[in-house]
């Protein structure tokens, strides 16, 4: 499901207007985006939790070449499932 679908789905599902529905889902994806950036967990009990996880510099191989090359650090958004949508998932 893409983008589209999903909207189209959460129109369908609200009975609302597709504009309001990308509208709507736009809105949560950018509180979601500003609450990481401002370093903050977002976390929806039964769905899951979003944060930011640090990662630090290191050196990798350039897998053409096999020269070292080094990785800066940075900061990367990681979900973790919740539990009931573990259970629905591996029903």
């Amino acid at each position: 499901m893409n983008k589209g679908e999903f909207v189209e789905a959460l129109a369908d599902r609200l009975d609302v207007s597709r504009a309001q529905a990308e509208r709507s889902l736009g809105a949560v994806l950018e509180i979601i985006e500003s609450e990481l950036v401002a370093g903050n967990k977002v976390a929806l009990t039964g769905f899951g939790s979003f944060e930011v996880s640090e990662r630090a510099a290191r050196t990798g191989r350039n897998p053409q070449t096999g020269e070292a090359i080094k990785i800066a650090a940075s900061r990367v958004p990681k979900f973790s499932a919740g539990a009931a949508l573990k259970a629905a998932v591996s029903k």
